[in-house]
């Protein structure tokens, strides 16, 4: 495309030049000084010429000679080009020369002084990291700094560790019956009210002690209870006697809950009942006191503590489960038998349970465990235990740290149990000349059925019945004598 002229006459011309008037202050003092009309002052013109200003002093020439250009007239070069010689006369300014290297510069870059070594490997190369380091020249050789060895043994035992975890968490989930949870537990204590069988234990147990029975040949244990503050101890009669085997060279050694021991001596025994007190050289035992056993019931609650099997301290629970049961144990070698009117229990009692105490549920003394009864074959505890009861062993321990020994009512027979549809009792098969049977007329062959308030249905219920008095007591008895019964006035004596 042709752009066409445009008409002369069509053209605008240049704007006029409007200058405001300039203020005489601000003329006075940005304006040009009077008699200058250029933009340079007059007196530039006055100044002398370049080579006329003054200079610095000329260079020393030691200076100059070592740091200076070399003249031109010398024909001597401060460097050679590489590879060149002392006699080359070429210019250091060729074709083949660095194109930006100034030809007038006094010195040229060129290779280090130390020539290049033929057999020194190339750098770059696979050869030119050096000398491989061993071994010993790492940890030994002091080639590598110890915080890098340090910093490489955390980063082993951090790629170690991670693959430990990995290794477990994909052992786990291998796995679908194991899994990663967290078992709830119950914060609140348990609640032990008073009362409770805790409770009852520990007011119980710092009274009750083992006892160790040691001879020339052979032993026993058994176990105890504090019954006064003195150091007496309440025991079982074959406890501290091994059924009559020890000898006055026997030791008796108590054994209390906190691993205390002490030697005892025996104050007195019963053999007819089966008890046995001890003494100890003690200060402030703990004593369990007596509770009534003639108001027990059958399923009243009891607990059993003693040293079953050498299982010392041990705490059994159970009920009464039956009152009033005439047990008879021993009467070997002509000894007379033991026989007690028993508290039947289902508390565990085993061997070693003898002697120590049946408590109520108030903590109360209530029985001395004595005896348990056993299947053929079993000896131990099936259930069916016995206790001789708390009223008549206080009264025994009594009268045994009293007077050393005890007396029993007596009723001068010996009898044998019996039942039949007209009879059922206690039998006497022969009268004692000068006993209370003979005394009162009590002929063999009468069926003694009851004995003041106590009914008789064995021979061993006799024998209860009649120890429940005092000797010199005189009691009513009721007896069936050729078909007839009657009741006669028999007085007791001692055995």
């Amino acid at each position: 495309m042709t752009q066409q002229n445009p008409d002369p006459e069509q053209r605008i011309g240049p704007r006029p030049l409007e200058r405001p008037a300039v203020d005489p202050s601000s003329a006075a003092a940005f304006g040009r000084p009077a008699g200058v009309t250029g933009a340079f002052s007059p007196h530039a013109a006055a100044r002398p010429p370049l080579g006329g200003l003054p200079s610095a002093p000329p260079t020393p020439d030691a200076l100059a000679s070592a740091f200076g250009r070399t003249p031109a007239d010398t024909g001597v070069r401060l460097q050679r080009p590489p590879g060149g010689d002392a006699g080359d006369e070429g210019h250091l300014w060729s074709e083949d020369a660095d194109p930006w290297r100034d030809p007038a510069a006094g010195a040229v870059i060129g290779p280090p002084a130390v020539p290049k070594d033929d057999d020194e490997p190339a750098a770059g190369s696979a050869q030119g990291t050096g000398r491989l380091l061993s071994l010993p020249d790492v940890l030994f050789g002091r080639r590598v700094k110890p915080i890098a060895l340090a910093l490489l043994g955390v980063v082993a035992l951090v790629i170690g560790a991670a693959g430990g975890l990995v290794g477990w968490a994909v052992a786990r989930s291998g796995d679908a019956l194991t899994s990663d949870v967290t078992l709830a537990q119950v914060e609140p204590g348990v609640q032990r009210p008073v009362g409770s069988v805790s409770d009852i234990a520990t007011r119980v147990r710092p009274a009750v002690v083992s006892i160790e029975v040691r001879m020339e040949q052979g032993g026993g244990t058994g176990s105890g209870v504090f019954i006064d503050g003195s150091g007496y101890i309440l025991t079982n009669w074959h406890v501290v006697t091994l059924e009559g085997r020890a000898t006055p060279e026997s030791t008796i050694t108590t054994v209390f809950t906190d691993g205390t021991r002490a030697e005892a001596k025996v104050v007195g025994t019963d053999p007819k009942t089966d008890l046995a007190v001890i003494k100890v050289a003690v200060t402030n035992p703990t004593v369990l006191q007596f509770g009534d056993s003639d108001k027990l019931q059958v399923g009243d609650p009891v607990i059993a503590v003693g040293s079953p099997l050498g299982l010392s301290d041990t705490v059994t629970q159970g009920i009464v489960s039956a009152l009033h049961r005439p047990v008879v144990a021993g009467g070997e070698n002509g000894e007379a038998p033991i026989t007690y009117d028993a508290i039947q229990t289902d508390a565990a009692i085993n061997q070693g349970n003898s002697g120590g105490p049946l408590v109520d549920a108030t903590g109360a003394l209530i029985g001395i465990n004595s005896a348990i009864r056993s299947s053929t074959g079993n000896t131990g505890s099936i259930g069916l235990g016995f206790a001789i009861p708390g009223n008549d062993a206080k009264r025994i321990a009594e009268t045994i740290i009293r007077d050393g020994q005890v007396k029993h009512a007596d009723i001068g027979a010996n009898v044998k149990s019996v039942s039949a549809d007209t009879a059922e009792g206690a039998q006497v098969v022969n009268v004692a000349d000068g006993g209370a049977a003979a005394a009162a007329g009590i002929a063999e062959g009468d069926v003694i059925r009851k004995v003041g308030d106590r009914q008789v249905r064995n021979a061993a219920e006799l024998t209860v019945a009649v120890r429940e008095h005092r000797p010199g007591d005189t009691v009513p008895v009721v007896l069936a004598r050729q078909g007839r019964e009657l009741t006669i006035q028999v007085t007791l004596r001692s055995d």
